[in-house]
């Protein structure tokens, strides 16, 4: 019985410690709902990126959180370092955000997604990258 207990024990301690060995990113997060991520641009604004299955596709949502509505943001996705779309976007809202969603083609292994955002007023820029 003593036995027992001292390996149900250390099965416990070892799935608990998992993410820790294996170094996964804290702010990475996997499952049903993707492959997230965040971080912070070079000035005081906030980035979050995710990538997850949808029939078939791939789809990637960012989003640009500065708090100050009325930015306008220069943006690129790129897909595996290709560029998969571009465009302009206005922060808005009470958050002064801003999101944009693509549904890009599913490649056979791992895709990497980039997004990359520059305040055109401030220069600021945001880095998002993901994995999936």
């Amino acid at each position: 019985m003593l036995l027992h207990r001292t390996i149900t024990g250390l099965a416990a301690v070892i799935v608990v410690s998992l993410p820790v060995l294996t170094g996964a990113p804290a702010q990475a997060k996997g499952g049903d709902d993707g492959v997230r991520r965040s971080g912070t641009c070079s000035g005081s604004t906030d980035w979050k990126i995710k990538a997850k299955a949808d029939d078939g596709r791939i789809e990637v949502e960012a989003e640009i959180d500065s708090n100050h509505r009325g930015q306008t943001w220069r943006w690129v996705l790129r897909h595996d370092g290709r560029v998969a779309a571009r465009g302009h976007s206005v922060t808005a809202g009470r958050s002064g955000s801003f999101e944009v969603e693509r549904h890009v083609s599913n490649a056979p292994g791992s895709d990497s997604y980039r997004f990359r955002a520059v305040d055109v007023r401030s220069g600021e820029v945001c880095v998002a990258r993901v994995a999936r």
